[in-house]
């Protein structure tokens, strides 16, 4: 077997496999973020939960898994798609590169905009832009993320409006004991929905590479081995936990009620799962964001902390260029062969290394995630006070 072709696709798929690793911990506060600040489970519960959720999910549909493999980037006349497997590695270590950037700053970006980001970036540079599927990049993932978060918001908005406007069932005795068990429920179901959408991604471009070097018929799905793959790595992830962006959606969005969060999590699972049935590889982490500030909204509009969603924001909009431009940048040095992929791989994890030693310095866990976060602001509001003074 030629080493030209079979050493990219293993390095293929185990970078593929640690992007689906850093999507579950990245992604974990998707799921359990408002159930942990509400109190509803303990933290290390509560990822045990998710985890072992997101393998279940991951074997429910492939949907989304061939949405990745078919309809974003353009196929040739014999219906292969025209980027190469070491485009589709460098796109990947854009990906990855993005992913834990943004995990250190505590920022909830998108992992789905992320590994497209990279893959389109990557496409564009090593081959043109004739390689991208635009019309299904506009189509099943830009309209889907500039729609979801505003859906899941409103409904979450409207459900949380309900409980505390309407029905007054948040000021009933014990209603707030029934709501954190209520949460239990929502955030599984979560986890759930998080594993028949973001596990698929990862199988999507497994199945891309397996077909691009010719080990897979065009226009078939993940085979077993790679969905088992795929469920496994994101659980894994999922265990070890995301505390860093837990804390940003569970604490510093707005201070989340029981009630708040049951009706976050319900909406954004009802939104993700109906994605998954309908095949767009949708950005969970958004539409779990945007529920949570809508539930926010729903309580009392001053409780939603505009400064950290305004940088929420921001990730969302450069997430998908800013992975594209590194994607890109590893596909050109990728272009020389073994040796450029040598260079990428040990470009790549020398800045992943360089972030998780950075993470270290103040380390955010299970047992801190629920404190209070000092930021930028509180710290300049503080040093103007004392100036005052």
């Amino acid at each position: 077997m030629d080493l030209t072709v079979l050493v990219p696709v293993l390095l293929v798929v185990a970078l593929s496999i640690f992007f689906d690793f850093t999507n579950g911990f990245h992604d974990t506060a998707n799921a359990m973020a408002t159930s942990v600040a509400t109190g509803a489970l303990k933290p290390k519960v509560a990822v045990l939960i998710s985890a072992v959720l997101n393998l279940v999910g991951a074997f429910l549909s492939t949907a989304v898994a061939k949405t990745v493999s078919e309809g974003i980037l353009a196929q040739n006349d014999q219906g292969l798609p025209q980027i190469t497997v070491p485009m589709i590695f460098a796109g990947l270590m854009g990906a990855v590169v993005w992913n834990l950037l943004t995990w250190w700053l505590g920022l909830p970006s998108s992992s789905t905009h992320a590994l497209f980001g990279g893959l389109i970036g990557a496409a564009v540079i090593g081959v043109g832009f004739q390689a991208v599927e635009w019309g299904g990049v506009l189509s099943k993932i830009v309209l889907p993320a500039l729609l979801s978060p505003f859906i899941a918001g409103i409904v979450a908005l409207a459900a949380t409006y309900l409980v505390y406007r309407v029905t007054k069932m948040a000021t009933v005795a014990g209603s707030s004991t029934a709501f954190r068990h209520g949460q239990t429920v929502s955030a599984s179901l979560v986890s759930l929905a998080h594993g028949t959408n973001d596990a698929q991604k990862t199988m999507g471009v497994i199945t891309l590479t397996l077909i691009v070097a010719g080990f897979q018929e065009a226009g078939t799905g993940p085979q077993l081995w790679v969905i088992l793959s795929a469920g496994l790595a994101i659980a894994l992830g999922t265990y070890l936990g995301g505390w860093r962006i837990m804390r940003t959606v569970g604490k510093r969005i707005t201070d989340v009620k029981p009630p708040q969060g049951f009706a976050a999590e319900t909406s954004a699972a009802s939104t993700i799962l109906i994605s998954s049935t309908l095949g767009f590889p949708l950005s969970t982490t958004q539409v779990t964001s945007g529920a949570v500030i809508g539930s926010g909204m729903g309580k009392r509009l001053a409780s939603v902390h505009w400064n950290v969603v305004t940088r929420i924001a921001f990730a969302w909009v450069v997430t998908l260029p800013a992975a594209a431009v590194v994607g890109g940048g590893a596909a050109w040095a990728a272009s020389s062969g073994i040796a450029g992929l040598v260079v990428v791989l040990v470009g790549g994890l020398a800045v992943c290394v360089g972030l998780f030693l950075l993470a270290r310095r103040r380390p955010v866990s299970a047992e801190n995630v629920n404190d209070e976060a000092v930021d930028a602001d509180r710290i300049v509001q503080r040093q103007t006070e004392g100036e005052r003074a």
